[in-house]
């Protein structure tokens, strides 16, 4: 197969559109440039909130219903076929393997059947199963390429690879030909329960440079001395345990009283009404923008009328963690001066003191006095902030990653069915 000839593939996601997984669209743009016809399956819809880089994808959009039961006939037309072809042996097989632990069984049997739908739905011309997560959407994707007999790989990202066992995690791992994921403790977690650990790609998603605008901003001189022009602060991200943002209120309630800023949140989630009881308690109130969620524009531009970015990153009770947040490097690509941990792969991203600032996660009070020296040096922030610019714009360009997902395809492609 050339590497231009033209090529399908089934791209399986959790939800689309989803303004989280900004790094999902702009890789699949990428794909597209590079020959790569995508039959887009979601799990589920991501609501109507979406950004101008979903629009140009040219690959139309296939719900997987979330009730499959529902569909008797096509179950049914499903099985027979794969009965037929008689590759549902191999798919059961898979399915018996899950079953031996008795947790959540019928959501086995929703999971199973929804492959069966998915797997019948294929295009005949499909030479591949990519899946985006290895949770949900690589236990629908292992049974379909099962049951269809095309080869499958995954790009593994952050929950996915933390939160999930190490059973779970090396049955997936055992059925992929190659795994691709963005952050280095992520891939050395991957490859440690990999069979073929050599099958486990490092790839950073970067960015696509030209989304974003090429000159930086002229920022004032605010030191938070001017109560007519406090410091703006700006956080992106949804409002999980993981992003921090509750550690990010205390610190706040921390810092001196004659410190003047305003904080502007962009992002939705299931703690934003806890956030915003935990704001009015610390007597916050006034000095937040609660801004929900946006698209990309909007989130653009507050980079750019910003002073600050924060970022407080921790692991969640659970095990989450983030794995290279892209907010970061989108917050540098307009030299707009970052403040985050020293966490999960953020260090990858950000040289402490020299691109960034970064301080343990969770702790209140060096996030606080880190703040603080920040609100109060506008010269220190231009310095870092323009680090960062040089350095996201010289080392985490997307081209290069999209380009090496493109060839691991093709190459996987020439397998054929099994």
């Amino acid at each position: 197969m050339s590497p231009d000839s033209p090529l399908t593939i089934c791209a399986l996601v959790n939800a689309w559109p989803r303004l989280a997984t900004t790094f999902i669209a702009q890789e699949f743009i990428g794909l597209e440039e590079h020959g790569v016809n995508l039959w887009l399956a979601a799990l589920e819809d991501g609501g109507p909130v979406r950004h101008e880089l979903h629009d140009r994808l040219r690959a139309p959009i296939h719900y997987i219903p979330e009730q499959p039961f529902k569909l008797r006939h096509e179950l049914l037309r499903a099985c027979i076929k794969f009965l037929i072809s008689g590759s549902m042996p191999r798919a059961l097989s898979l399915l018996r393997q899950e079953l031996r632990s008795p947790k959540k069984r019928r959501a086995k049997l929703v999971t199973f059947a929804r492959a069966l739908v998915l797997a019948s739905r294929i295009p005949r011309e499909a030479r591949l199963i990519y899946c985006h997560f290895l949770y949900p959407t690589g236990s629908i994707a292992r049974y379909a390429a099962a049951l269809t007999g095309l080869p499958l790989a995954a790009s593994a990202h952050a929950r996915d690879i933390f939160v999930r066992p190490d059973p779970e995690l090396r049955r997936m791992l055992s059925t992929t030909e190659w795994v691709t994921t963005c952050n280095i403790p992520g891939a050395e977690r991957l490859r440690h329960l990999a069979p073929e650990p050599e099958r486990i790609h490092l790839i950073y998603h970067g960015l696509s440079l030209g989304r974003f605008p090429e000159e930086p901003p002229e920022r004032g001189e605010r030191d938070g001395t001017d109560p007519t022009s406090p410091v703006r602060l700006l956080s992106v991200g949804r409002a999980i345990e993981k992003k921090g943002f509750d550690i990010l209120l205390e610190a706040f309630a921390n810092l001196p009283p004659g410190l003047h800023w305003h904080w502007q949140h962009i992002g939705a989630g299931k703690l934003s009404d806890a956030l915003k009881g935990e704001a009015g308690r610390l007597g916050l109130d006034g000095r937040i923008t609660w801004s929900g969620a946006r698209d990309q524009a909007f989130v653009i531009q507050a980079y750019r009328d910003s002073d600050l970015f924060l970022l407080p990153s921790r692991q969640a009770t659970d095990g989450d963690q983030d794995g290279l947040p892209n907010v970061l490097m989108e917050a540098q690509t307009q030299a707009l001066a970052c403040l985050s941990t020293n966490f999960s792969a953020i260090p990858e991203l950000i040289i402490d003191g020299e691109t960034g600032v970064l301080v343990p996660p969770g702790d209140v009070e060096a996030l606080a006095k880190a703040l603080t020296e920040l609100i109060r040096s506008p010269e220190r922030r231009k310095a870092i902030g323009m680090a960062g610019y040089e350095r996201v714009r010289r080392d985490f360009r997307a081209d290069d990653g999209i380009a090496e997902i493109a060839r691991l395809i093709r190459e996987t492609a020439k397998l054929g069915r099994k």
